[in-house]
């Protein structure tokens, strides 16, 4: 990573490659923390990963409250992997995401995402014909997020992202 720290006024955080990037510590739902604060550490961006290790180490993170972090693993499998599967990485990662602006408190946007990410794994599942891609159950993520996306909006309380984390591969 390039510079840390915030230098001037109009100064930006760059990366490696010169590319915008906030060298800002965050929290376990990505949120910035102020320069110097200890917190969670990044994910690392383009690791390409096979589907495996995809979906083992998002949930791993899902299960330890880092929806924000799987989402970047789930991200790097929509841009590395092959054309067909990125419509269903692509909606695990906005699974991911809806998780964390619920957890954050942010319900419409939380509820609106988790209802997206489920669209697009089913749309995936019906255009592919395959229900278990990589072992993960499909039909039980789209249920969870839709779910969830209802508790949140009418105001059932707060979402704590570890316990409501979903199985990739069906129950536990």
């Amino acid at each position: 990573m390039g510079r840390m720290g915030n230098a001037g006024a109009g100064a930006r955080d760059r990366d490696a490659e010169g590319r915008a990037r906030s060298a800002r510590p965050r929290d376990g739902l990505g949120r910035p923390l102020p320069y110097g604060a200890p917190g969670v550490e990044r994910q690392a961006e383009g690791v390409v990963r096979t589907p495996a290790e995809t979906v083992a180490e998002a949930q791993a993170l899902l299960d330890d409250g880092k929806p924000f972090h799987a989402h970047e693993v789930f991200e790097d499998a929509w841009k590395s992997g092959p054309e067909e599967e990125r419509t269903l990485w692509r909606g695990l990662a906005q699974l991911a995401v809806g998780l964390t602006h619920a957890a954050r408190g942010n319900a419409a946007g939380g509820a609106r995402l988790l209802r997206r990410g489920a669209g697009a794994v089913e749309e995936w599942a019906a255009g592919s014909g395959v229900r278990r891609p990589h072992g993960m159950e499909l039909d039980g993520l789209a249920a969870w997020a839709r779910e969830l996306a209802g508790r949140v909006e009418s105001g059932a309380g707060s979402v704590e992202a570890g316990v409501e984390a979903p199985r990739l591969r069906g129950p536990r």
